[in-house]
């Protein structure tokens, strides 16, 4: 009988950002799809999700794709259930209210490459900085761009493993990268865009590097922080053909700032400043072609006769993107 791996992902209970965990289950003749993974099961006072006396939680598959580093292997993203099968207090998935994927999602995931030894991004030299911000954003040349090899393996990953990935590019700061992942579905685009932050965990370990997901990482310095962009839609805005819907739905964001800034990562505080291509934290805004808004209303919408998508720039780049997700769809359904 042949033999198949399959990682088991999932998010854990740490505060105030949740990480990923994963385990290997070993399957005879499995057939590759997902309703012939097994619900597994992992102890979850080990992550923060659970008691000792009473630790059993379980993994339910929820998106499957084939894991191209390892050979006979699935990538099994899950969402963590009780022992009673009822959704677990971290699992934001349960939340998403977007039954018929009318919804669709394409974020932009940045991070930093970050060195263990130096404790600076990747690129950063010991005991100082680069040169100013300027020359990386899509820069070429080992001056400029720092770790492009990463970059290429885990986007040769990813379209591998068949996530919709749509594009990579170095960002404003020396060591910092970004990604984008498009799902028709808020549960599908979360579950690609956990996938891929995996296989790019996973990938920068061979160099010994892991990845900075905070959105400041460098403090109150004239670097940009980290983001992940939401690129949001429905069949309203897609088809709305009217500035007067697109105003009334960015309005209906301006009473909500906290509810969502609640649900847009840890430490945005530091990111959200009104500097750096953002809108201060405590305030809203919205403007077509402007990135120092909350939400960008994009040219190519406008030009559309508006009929497109919107941009929320708040989601901090360590956000979950289920619980952004679920947040973007309650605000937006209200405003109807």
């Amino acid at each position: 009988m042949s033999a198949s791996k399959l990682e088991y992902i999932w998010l854990d209970g740490s505060a105030p950002t949740q990480g990923l965990r994963s385990k290997t289950k070993v399957l005879r003749d499995f057939s590759g799809k997902l309703e012939d993974a097994p619900v597994w099961s992992f102890d979850g006072s080990s992550t923060n999700q659970a008691v000792g006396d009473s630790s059993d939680c379980l993994l339910k598959p929820v998106a499957i794709f084939p894991d191209p580093a390892r050979a006979n292997a699935y990538l099994v993203m899950t969402e963590v259930l009780n022992a009673d099968g009822t959704a677990h207090e971290t699992n934001g998935r349960a939340h998403i209210d977007d039954d018929d994927n009318d919804f669709w999602f394409g974020f932009e995931q940045e991070y930093f490459l970050w060195d263990l030894e130096t404790n600076m991004p990747y690129g950063f030299p010991v005991g100082g900085y680069p040169a100013p911000q300027g020359p990386y954003y899509c820069g070429v040349g080992a001056d400029k761009a720092f770790g492009r090899e990463i970059i290429e393996e885990h986007l040769d990953l990813c379209l591998e493993a068949g996530l919709n990935i749509e594009g990579v590019n170095a960002e404003v700061a020396a060591g910092q990268w970004e990604f984008q992942i498009f799902a028709k579905g808020a549960e599908s685009a979360g579950d690609q865009i956990w996938v891929a932050r995996y296989l790019l965990e996973r990938t920068a370990e061979q160099y010994g590097l892991t990845i900075n997901w905070h959105p400041k990482p460098l403090g109150d310095t004239d670097w940009n922080g980290s983001g992940m962009h939401a690129n949001f839609s429905n069949s309203v805005l897609r088809e709305a053909g009217s500035k007067d819907i697109y105003d009334k739905i960015c309005e209906a964001f301006a009473p909500v700032v906290d509810e969502h800034i609640a649900v847009y990562g840890a430490y945005n505080d530091q990111r959200l400043t009104g500097k750096h291509e953002t809108q201060s934290i405590d305030q809203f805004s919205y403007g077509v072609s402007d990135r120092g808004a909350s939400i960008r209303i994009p040219i190519a919408t406008v030009e559309n006769g508006w009929k497109g998508w919107l941009e929320d720039r708040r989601p901090a780049s360590n956000a979950d993107p289920y619980t952004a997700a679920a947040r973007i769809i309650k605000t937006v359904k209200g405003a109807s």
